[in-house]
């Protein structure tokens, strides 16, 4: 049955403007004013906004670390981003020893009939040979287009910057972009045992042994080897002020570089890792400083910063209780393995349903972005600069009819009885919102309607990716 959605406000990433949309079968058939469609059902919008769905470039599900995994799978993480008003996620696959074909392969029986939004992968380059060169060179026949470098995690992760550098030549080639988590693995290393050696285990310490210097100085290690190589990078979940600088001191010489921060780094700080909880800051890279925080939220006012993904990697905070999770009780060991040892504490926290709610209230209301800046920086940018747009990302004839209808009123109190991630805590617990998503269409069909989720396990679908890269 057609669907034509009348009378709300359409915000994209340059417009907002009153119009009907108008959805057959999967696809937005139509914009217009007073739409008229024999027999289509009519939802009528006053008062509502209506955004493209959110597109999260940066998640990890089920990820195994530390003797546990990652607490939401590709079907309670998607079903949390759909609450949100996310609708299209793109997961990371650990390159294991053997062919990248097999890893990814392993990543699809994971994610294929679990999934319950639309879902893209990139791939982790965790060494560099000549297998792996050809298994690059083939990636796009299996959809990816996207390759992510470490210059940290030393001796299981990293590469060296020659690894890099050839990897960024081979993406080159072959239409890739590449993805670097930007640290130094060195510096770390040895603050970690020193800290260690030290009896300086408490939570605080994993953001003191990753300094900010380490991450700002592989921003410009890696800016200079993507001008060398003369291929475009993309940096994850920047969270210095320093990286910012570094980023915009780069992209005004040419350097094909762009970034991503998350809302973390926007909102949080080393203090919260001070608390009696604070096991639940700790990600990788930690959050850092107020100042910090400040410039991250100038770099994306003025567009040095593209995007803002989560890194959504969530733990049970104690994960030898259980919660109830759709009606049956679920316990995942979780933070509480490293309650004596900072070391031994999974890295990672949840965030994709938080995302869209959290910076509409903290960062459009408050006057820190506008509304068109919201839906560049959480849908449509992450589309373009992966592949993805204008299926995903738009409000356009012929899109996906992935769709958020937005209550800018709606006012709650956020934690995690509203937030539907599989864990035990939210870092928002106790927030206020003002403004929601009330409905969610994923290719046209309502999976969300305020608290009822009317989607199902396996509806997602893996979204396949041609080569070529969008700079912005």
């Amino acid at each position: 049955m057609a669907i034509v959605l009348k009378s709300g406000t359409l915000v994209t990433a340059s417009e907002t403007f009153q119009a009907d949309i108008l959805i057959e079968g999967e696809k937005i058939r139509m914009l217009g004013k007073n739409l008229e469609v024999p027999g289509a059902k009519v939802i009528d919008l006053p008062g509502r906004l209506v955004f493209p769905g959110g597109v999260d470039p940066h998640t990890h599900f089920a990820l195994p670390m530390f003797g546990t995994v990652s607490s939401d799978d590709h079907y309670t993480g998607h079903k949390a981003a759909a609450f949100g008003g996310t609708t299209t996620v793109m997961d990371f696959v650990p390159h294991e020893p053997g062919q990248m074909s097999a890893s990814l392969a392993v990543w699809h029986a994971k994610a294929d009939p679990m999934a319950a939004v639309d879902f893209g992968f990139h791939i982790n380059v965790q060494r560099m040979n000549e297998q792996v060169e050809a298994d690059i060179a083939r990636l796009p026949e299996e959809g990816v287009t996207s390759l992510k470098v470490f210059s940290a995690y030393n001796g299981r992760l990293r590469l060296d910057d020659g690894g890099i550098f050839r990897t960024l030549r081979l993406a080159k080639d072959h239409g890739l972009l590449v993805m670097m988590h930007a640290e130094n693995g060195d510096v770390i290393e040895q603050l970690t045992a020193e800290a260690v050696a030290a009896g300086k285990t408490s939570p605080e310490w994993h953001a003191r042994t990753r300094p900010a210097w380490g991450a700002v100085e592989a921003v410009l290690r890696g800016a200079a080897l993507a001008a060398q190589a003369s291929a475009p990078l993309y940096i994850v979940h920047m969270n210095a002020a320093g990286e910012v600088d570094l980023l915009d001191y780069a992209r005004q010489r040419g350097v094909p570089v762009m970034g991503e921060t998350c809302p973390q780094y926007l909102f949080f700080t080393e203090e919260h890792l001070r608390r009696p909880d604070g096991a639940k800051w700790i990600c990788s890279p930690p959050m850092r400083t107020t100042a910090d925080n400040q410039r991250l939220w100038q770099g994306l006012a003025n567009g040095i910063i593209q995007t803002i993904g989560t890194d959504h990697c969530p733990f049970f905070f104690d994960g030898s209780k259980p919660i109830i999770y759709e009606g049956k009780p679920v316990a995942i060991p979780g933070k509480e393995l490293g309650r004596d040892d900072f070391t031994k504490i999974p890295n990672g926290l949840p965030a994709v349903g938080d995302r869209l709610p959290i910076l509409w209230t903290y960062g459009v209301r408050a006057g820190r972005l506008s509304a068109n800046d919201f839906v560049a920086l959480v849908s449509t940018n992450p589309a373009k600069i992966f592949g993805l747009y204008p299926q995903k990302g738009a409000l356009l004839p012929g899109s996906d009819a992935d769709i958020v209808v937005w209550d800018p009123e709606r006012r709650i109190q956020y934690g995690v009885a509203h937030a539907q991630h599989r864990t035990d805590y939210n870092l928002f617990e106790g927030w206020e919102l003002v403004g929601y998503p009330e409905k969610v269409f994923l290719r046209g069909q309502l999976i969300v309607e305020n608290e009822q989720w009317l989607g199902k396990v396996g509806q997602g679908r893996f979204i396949k990716r041609k080569p070529g890269v969008q700079l912005l």
